[in-house]
């Protein structure tokens, strides 16, 4: 029997605590109930998928875990800590990070440019005083993430906008990864995306869980996100009514519980 009652983030003693997690939280945007007492743990080494209908609640769940919202009600956790995020600045600045379905890169800086948006380093000594980027260090790290997560570009000076979208998807998972501490927040990774593009897409998703960050992917990609993830849950009208773990769960058992029984 597949559990459809609300989960509950409890961490037992000695265990580790989630990277990220939401709990019992609440949020209205006037007379629309986004969220009516959402949980969710992101835990790290894991990959945890978060599926739901449009309207379901998702998007506004993450952006309370990324600092965009606040919730009126609840907590957010993160190793185990409540915190109040008030930006994305915020939570960033303690470890946690989210690619939106748009991105947000500079299609016309190359990767390394984007990789290190708002993290420029600068040589040390007199060229420091003139504010002169250490392109060949920053390019020499941004190498060993890509190659670290199994990603192959023709170089990291190409500008972004010569990549496929799978290319430009992985290198916002790179970015992501070279900042991250705790968690990585992702929004429809493999949307308008091709088949091969997004197997690529997953087998980064897998291999970034796999170096200690926590992943939350957020996607209507049932059947592809269902095969990579550890956890499975399911918001429907604002409240997470299933969350199991992903290979006991069938696309059937995902299905159901986003749309529920016909009398509801």
């Amino acid at each position: 029997m597949i559990p459809t009652a609300e989960a509950r983030a409890v961490t037992a003693p000695g265990e580790t605590p989630p990277a990220i997690a939401a709990v019992d939280v609440y949020k209205s945007f006037g007379h629309v109930d986004a969220l009516l007492g959402a949980t969710i743990e992101i835990k790290r080494n894991r990959v945890t998928a978060l599926f739901g209908d449009d309207g379901a609640g998702k998007s506004t769940l993450l952006r309370i875990l990324c600092g965009i919202h606040s919730p009126d009600r609840g907590e957010v956790f993160i190793d185990g800590a409540p915190v109040l995020l008030s930006s994305i600045r915020d939570a960033q600045a303690r470890g946690i990070d989210v690619i939106h379905q748009d991105l947000a890169l500079a299609p016309d800086l190359s990767v390394l440019e984007n990789v290190y948006l708002g993290h420029e380093e600068l040589h040390e000594g007199w060229r420091r005083h003139l504010g002169i980027l250490a392109r060949g260090r920053m390019a020499a790290s941004t190498d060993r993430a890509l190659e670290q997560l199994g990603i192959r570009l023709p170089s990291v000076r190409v500008p972004v906008e010569l990549l496929s979208g799978g290319q430009r998807q992985a290198v916002a998972v790179a970015r992501a990864v070279m900042w991250s501490r705790a968690a990585i927040l992702m929004d429809e990774p493999t949307a308008a995306l091709g088949h091969r593009q997004s197997d690529i897409v997953c087998e980064t998703i897998t291999e970034v869980a796999s170096r200690g960050l926590g992943v939350l992917v957020i996607s209507h990609d049932i059947p592809r996100i269902l095969r990579v993830a550890d956890t499975a849950s399911v918001l429907r009208r604002g409240r997470v009514v299933l969350s199991a773990p992903a290979p006991d769960l069938t696309i059937n058992d995902i299905v159901h519980a986003m749309v529920g029984d016909l009398e509801e």
